[in-house]
């Protein structure tokens, strides 16, 4: 196969990047789904994601927990290269991995023309992404017998946020003020009080919602943390989902605008046990209800909402299957049996999903 030059991928990486969420087409009239067309993308059994995301015009890039870095590029970019073509993607890999550092991603963010990534682990790392493997950098280094970051966003290209388990009495959060090349951990005098033993499950890099400068955070807990000015304050709501042992708690949630919110959870090692773990609230985060008590699905690692739904439409996912509602979480249909760990959506009927081995398309009809 030809080869991609790099200086020609970080050039389509840079042009993707700059307009990175799809603009998405208003249907004020979206029907419900009743099925979903899943697609493969890609087949390998060393692939492990729980961290992807999407860029409008290339296509999906994910990190794994075996330290690659992963970009499903549309191959109309590559109609010159003729083994390219009546291929529906260019799947190019980055191994970010050395003799030195075995690298675990859990959390990627995109933002303008950059991308970053947190490992779990002692040394916490934040990389500086880019598709030529030389300009990847660490910006960020933390060594910890107890760090665990799990989650990463972004407010806007200059600021943003990764949360890990709690240290020394509070969550361990970091933030950035100025894209990405600087990050600084608050001091546990601006952040509410841990509870014993929490912290979050990087399971899907979706413990962190952001909704303009709104900001929640799930935790393991069956907490939300909440801060209404990009990070500088917080508060913490409790919740209802089930959350006694050290496997149960939220595992993932999604805010479709400032009020709407939903999260789902459970017990990874009691999938089938419904109780108690989907929750939804109305009023911003404040307060948090069971939702399809004793109801499938079971134990899901992430949740989101379907754009363009006006909070109606969620999808569930996690390795037992998918999962789809209609009516805001009260009800819910199973889908597929086909598990992945995460995944994200293009517009409102296509998305990406990640998981186990395998990266596939979504088509939701």
């Amino acid at each position: 196969m030809k080869r991609i030059p790099f200086i020609f991928l970080g050039l389509i990486m840079v042009i993707g990047l700059a307009s990175h969420k799809m603009m998405e087409i208003a249907m004020p009239d979206q029907r419900p789904f009743n099925s979903v067309q899943i697609e493969p993308l890609v087949v390998d059994e060393a692939l492990n994601i729980r961290a992807l995301e999407i860029v409008d015009s290339i296509g999906p890039i994910y990190l794994s927990s075996t330290g690659s870095l992963g970009i499903l590029m549309n191959s109309t970019l590559f109609n010159h290269v003729d083994s390219l073509k009546g291929r529906p993607f260019y799947h190019h890999q980055i191994n970010l991995s050395t003799d030195s550092l075995e690298l675990n991603f859990r959390a990627l963010a995109v933002r303008q023309n950059q991308g970053f990534g947190i490992t779990i682990g002692n040394p916490a790392l934040v990389f500086k992404l880019n598709a030529d493997l030389e300009k990847n950098k660490i910006v960020y280094r933390e060594a910890h017998p107890k760090v665990f970051y799990d989650a990463m966003e972004f407010w806007n290209d200059d600021e943003g946020i990764a949360i890990g388990d709690a240290m020394d009495g509070c969550l361990s959060v970091i933030i950035t003020r100025d894209g990405g090349e600087t990050w600084t951990k608050l001091h546990c005098d601006d952040l509410p009080q841990a509870s014993e033993g929490e912290g979050a499950f990087a399971a899907s890099d979706t413990n962190i919602a952001i909704v303009g400068d709104k900001t929640w955070v799930a935790t393991t807990s069956g907490r939300i943390y909440y801060s209404d000015d990009k990070g500088h304050t917080w508060q913490v709501f409790d919740t209802p989902i089930v959350k006694e042992k050290p496997t149960e708690g939220i595992y993932s949630l999604d805010f479709y605008d400032a009020l709407q919110g939903f999260a789902i959870g459970g017990d990874y090692t009691k999938p089938a046990d419904s109780s108690a773990n989907k929750i939804r609230t109305n009023d911003g985060g404040k307060t948090w209800h069971l939702a399809a008590e004793n109801s499938s699905p079971g134990y899901r690692s992430c949740v989101q909402y379907v754009p363009n739904s006006e909070g109606k439409q969620l999808v569930a996912i996690g390795f037992k299957g998918i999962d789809y509602s209609s009516d805001s979480g009260d009800s819910w249909s199973h889908f597929s049996d086909e598990g992945f760990y995460t995944i994200r959506f293009l517009n409102d009927s296509v998305a990406y999903a990640a998981g186990n081995g395998r990266i596939s398309k979504l088509t939701f009809r």
